[in-house]
């Protein structure tokens, strides 16, 4: 995993900014949100609305959550 953080341009609810953060977590946000189909800007706007920590902790603690999901799905369908 690449630990380089990075500034990433988004846009939130309609107001651009960056959020720092890890590659590998965002190219896995960028995948997460074509798999829902939808935009990666909205899927940061929903994560933002129901964060509790800053948005970067929170981004990667929803990737995580997902993976986590999906390794238990994968797990209970062997």
């Amino acid at each position: 995993m690449s630990e380089n953080k990075q500034k990433h341009s988004v846009m939130i609810a309609g107001h651009k900014t960056s959020i720092a953060l890890e590659n590998d977590f965002f190219a896995e946000l960028r995948k997460i949100s074509s798999s829902r189909k939808m935009s990666l800007n909205n899927l940061i706007t929903e994560i933002d609305k129901n964060k509790n920590k800053n948005l970067s902790s929170e981004l990667r603690l929803f990737v995580l959550h997902d993976l986590q999901k999906r390794i238990n799905k994968y797990e209970n369908n062997s």
